[in-house]
């Protein structure tokens, strides 16, 4: 596990945004897991800078993490609409390989089957990037969610219901379910970049890499990942050991 501490958020965005344009450049055709959530804004932000200077994403393949279940796409809350309205409409990567769960779809069995063998058409996710939520979740994986698990429907915890609930009109209709990549979906892929900043992370970040691994706190998994990158800024690296920082 390699650790990169930031000066700010954007800095953290921009060091994502370099690690994601070389590697486009060096695999025009390679296949990206997206998150989303308030962390990667400054990300999409820089990765559509980085489109208009020329960084083609024709040939990209994506997967999002996951989708609120009961949401159809149009929603304005659904991580469809986050991602139209934040990334792909303002990059060229075909629609026919933009990938997110249909939280619409009344066979959340059959989704989560379907997800999973595109994934495998694809040849696997290449690079992954993660959030991390304040009780360690990593996309919707709460503690307690089983290292080996792949693509399933799961129960939100109330704690990221609470936290979701400013993307919401009232607190109620927040969905209480999702269709999310398991941990073990996340694992397989090649190499992983998860981002955090704000002082809510760092308690989280700490136990996540200085911690026991252990499905209790489900970002503690990606210590055993071959290739991962954790880019923080100085508030959510904070509760890291002087020898982290």
């Amino acid at each position: 596990m390699q650790i990169k501490i930031a000066r700010d958020y954007q800095e953290m965005s921009k060091l994502a945004a370099d690690i994601i344009a070389d590697f486009i450049k060096a695999k025009p055709s390679g296949v990206l897991g997206l998150a989303t959530g308030s962390t990667p804004l400054g990300l999409y932000e820089e990765l559509v800078e980085r489109h208009q200077e020329g960084l083609d994403f024709s040939k990209v393949t994506t997967f999002n993490l996951d989708e609120y279940y009961g949401l159809h796409a149009e929603h304005p809350a659904s991580y469809h609409y986050y991602m139209h309205e934040h990334l792909f409409k303002h990059l060229n990567v075909p629609k026919e390989r933009i990938n997110i769960p249909d939280g619409a779809n009344t066979d959340a069995a059959s989704e989560c089957r379907s997800y999973e063998d595109k994934i495998t058409a694809a040849g696997g996710i290449d690079l992954q990037i993660l959030g991390i939520g304040t009780n360690g979740h990593i996309g919707f994986n709460e503690p307690g969610a089983p290292f080996g698990g792949t693509t399933s429907l799961v129960n939100l915890a109330l704690a990221t219901i609470e936290a979701n609930s400013r993307f919401f009109d009232k607190p109620e209709d927040v969905p209480r379910q999702a269709i999310s990549m398991g941990i073990k979906s996340i694992m397989n892929s090649r190499k992983i970049v998860l981002l955090a900043n704000g002082e809510s992370k760092a308690d989280a970040i700490a136990r996540a890499v200085e911690g026991p691994v252990t499905e209790g706190l489900p970002a503690s998994v990606l210590q055993l990942h071959p290739d991962c990158t954790f880019i923080l800024d100085q508030q959510a690296a904070k509760k890291l050991t002087h020898s982290r920082r």
